[in-house]
């Protein structure tokens, strides 16, 4: 009965956060059309290729050391262990400039929290993927300790990435626009367009980040639940 209780009170919490930071699913849909409009992005063909903003913007930073690669991936990261930022495949999208400012802030962020962050994510999941064997093996005797050892544990991953994310993703606008005014290929007017929308994508995109954040987490609480029930 107390998993029961548990599921349904992860799902009014989803449901709360739902409410609280406003997501819709017609805003996601919105996100994936904005980011490929062909208009916007006719203007930011004008940039120079994705590596070389990269490398200007880590001049800028004054992080010049970090390796730049490029590959077909749907999203871009920045890899700390190999000090190294992978650009995607974003060149058909406007906001590629505020994607890789995103990225390259992320190499400048504090390296002991970024660390932190990989390992932990990394011993997260595992901790997750384990104790739901041991509950399908019925070789858990301590189902309730270690849910709530679960929950802790994403609530300190969350805590953790939140704030990585929400740095990276607020300053990656003005970082932006910083280069493009330098950076001279778009006039002012071209300039406007592309950073008003970038303020569009973000209004929906910054929340929208931190409900998929919460949402993996407390999914991983009712997924186990659901084997604790079943098993």
């Amino acid at each position: 009965m107390e998993y029961v209780i548990v599921i349904i009170l992860s799902i009014i919490v989803l449901l709360v956060l739902k409410f609280a930071w406003n997501i819709k699913v017609s805003d996601i849909k919105k996100l994936k059309d904005l980011g490929y409009d062909k208009k916007l992005n006719e203007i930011t063909n004008k940039l120079p290729e994705n590596k070389e903003i990269c490398k200007t913007i880590l001049k800028r930073l004054n992080n010049e050391s970090v390796n730049i690669k490029e590959s077909n991936n749907e999203a871009s990261f920045y890899f700390v262990l190999s000090n190294s930022i992978l650009i995607a495949n974003i060149k058909n999208t406007f906001t590629r400039a505020q994607t890789i400012c995103h990225e390259c802030l992320h190499s400048i962020q504090n390296k002991k929290t970024l660390l932190f962050n990989f390992f932990f994510s990394n011993i997260y999941i595992i901790y997750f993927i384990a104790i739901c064997v041991l509950s399908i093996l019925k070789l858990n005797k301590y189902k309730m300790l270690l849910l709530f050892i679960l929950t802790i544990l994403g609530f300190i991953y969350y805590s953790v990435r939140s704030s990585l994310e929400q740095d990276a993703m607020t300053k990656a606008k003005p970082l932006a626009k910083e280069y493009l005014k330098e950076e001279g290929s778009l006039n002012s007017n071209e300039q406007e367009i592309i950073l008003e929308n970038c303020e569009e994508i973000n209004k929906i995109g910054i929340p929208l980040t931190n409900f998929k954040l919460a949402y993996n987490c407390i999914l991983k609480i009712i997924v186990y639940c659901i084997i604790c029930l079943i098993f």
